[in-house]
C-alpha cells in the first residue's frame, strides 16, 4: 500500500519520447479510484492527455475497479478531468497543436497532503536512431560506472 509516492508509471514515455517541459496536474477521482490508486494498480501505458470542452482530460488511464467491498463501480478507462489554471491549459494546448508534440501522462503520485497528483509531459516523438543512441548512452554510463567501480 503506498502512503504517498508513486501510484503509477509510464516508464516507457521517457523511452517513447523527448520530454521537453513537466507539469504538475491534480485528478478529479472518487473514492473507489483513489483506494485502487493508492494499491498501486493502476496503468499508464497507452494512456494520453487531451482537450475536451475547453477542458483537459486523462484518456485511457487503466484504474481497476477495487475489490474491497464497496457498492459504487466505476468505468476503469473512463476520461478523468485534470485539474490546470486556465494558463496552464492554454499553454499546454498550444504546445500540443505542434507538429509532433504529444501531452503523456508520466506518472500519478501522491502528494505530501495525500492529494492524487498526475504528472503531465509535453514530448516530441524519438525515432528509432535516437532510441538506440539512448540505449547506448545508458549502457556507457553502466560501463563507466562499473570501471570506476573496479579501480576503487
Amino acid at each position: 500500500m503506498i502512503a504517498h509516492g508513486l501510484a503509477a508509471q509510464n516508464r516507457k514515455a521517457r523511452y517513447d519520447y523527448a520530454i521537453k517541459q513537466t507539469v504538475e496536474a491534480g485528478i478529479v477521482l472518487r473514492g473507489p479510484e483513489v483506494k485502487s490508486l493508492r494499491l498501486g494498480r493502476a496503468t499508464l501505458n497507452e494512456a494520453w492527455a487531451g482537450e475536451r470542452d475547453g477542458e483537459m482530460y486523462l484518456f485511457n488511464c487503466y484504474i481497476p475497479e477495487y475489490q474491497g467491498g464497496v457498492l459504487s463501480r466505476f468505468e476503469p478507462r473512463a476520461p478523468r478531468k485534470l485539474l490546470l489554471k486556465r494558463k496552464q491549459i492554454n499553454e499546454l494546448l498550444g504546445a500540443a497543436k505542434r507538429d509532433g508534440i504529444t501531452l503523456v501522462p508520466l506518472d500519478i503520485h501522491f502528494n505530501a497532503r495525500g492529494m492524487a497528483k498526475v504528472t503531465i509531459g509535453v514530448g516530441q516523438g524519438k525515432q528509432k536512431a535516437d532510441k538506440r543512441a539512448a540505449i547506448a548512452e545508458r549502457d556507457w554510463q553502466r560501463d563507466k560506472a562499473r570501471l570506476m567501480r573496479a579501480k576503487g
